[in-house]
């Protein structure tokens, strides 16, 4: 992917794919990671954002990411100069794409390489940022521990989300006590085990649910017995049934 300049700090990047992986690297400047359409996942050494067209990445410059799609993308992302703004996170966030976010960013990419908008630009820029300062923090993320055989474990079990792993066997796998087992967790993640193991299913959701598979489908990959059960937690923890979210 190339990057196109709007004004002097900002830049944008466009590619539709049918499937997108790119390798670790990280960008002098923050990024505004956005596709219109498909689900992106943004990988750091601390965890992982997933996130429908309805949300975007903050990835802060010079964090090293990567970026990945399991379907079809259509990316419109944002490489920012943010050192004169106010109020952005310094760390990766996920964040809600408001109507005006959206039309801000699609702006930004329809001027690129138009020299007679700079001052259009200017101005738009100065609105997004503005925009990006006031979204909360959504709960898209999973933190992957620092804890070298921790990490080791929630990777297996994030690659085996219809697995069941009692609370017990996790402590077993690491050769703890349960509390001590919880107690490590907590420190590492900021979450209980059985809080981050829902939200690795949530996540590997909305990647089937993007590639159009059936509510049926995504519970039973994602360990749940039934699609109600399923739902349940999805509005639960997102505030929308699977399929209002994705519309939204």
């Amino acid at each position: 992917m190339r990057a196109q300049a709007v004004t002097d700090h900002v830049a944008v990047v466009s590619q539709d794919a049918p499937r997108f992986a790119s390798r670790r690297h990280s960008h002098p400047q923050a990024q505004l990671i956005y596709a219109t359409a498909g689900v992106v996942s943004v990988t750091t050494a601390h965890g992982t954002w997933v996130v429908p067209p309805s949300r975007a990445v903050w990835v802060p410059a010079g964090i090293e990411h990567d970026t990945q799609s399991r379907a079809a993308v259509q990316f419109r992302s944002l490489l920012i100069d943010s050192t004169e703004a106010n109020g952005l996170p310094d760390v990766c966030t996920a964040i809600e794409v408001t109507p005006l976010l959206r039309e801000l960013i699609l702006r930004l990419v329809a001027v690129a390489g138009a020299p007679d908008r700079t001052e259009f630009s200017r101005a738009v820029t100065q609105l997004l940022l503005l925009e990006l300062a006031t979204r909360p923090i959504e709960p898209l993320s999973l933190p992957r521990p620092g804890h070298a055989q921790l990490a080791r474990f929630c990777d297996k079990v994030r690659g085996q989300p219809a697995a069941s792993v009692p609370l017990e066997q996790a402590a077993r796998a690491l050769h703890m006590s349960r509390a001590s087992f919880m107690r490590l967790f907590q420190r590492e993640t900021g979450m209980s085990f059985l809080r981050w193991r829902q939200q690795a299913r949530l996540l590997h959701a909305l990647s089937l649910l993007a590639e159009g598979q059936s509510i049926l489908n995504v519970a039973l990959a994602c360990g749940y017995d039934s699609p109600s059960a399923f739902s349940a937690m999805f509005r639960r923890v997102l505030g929308k049934s699977p399929s209002e979210y994705l519309a939204s």
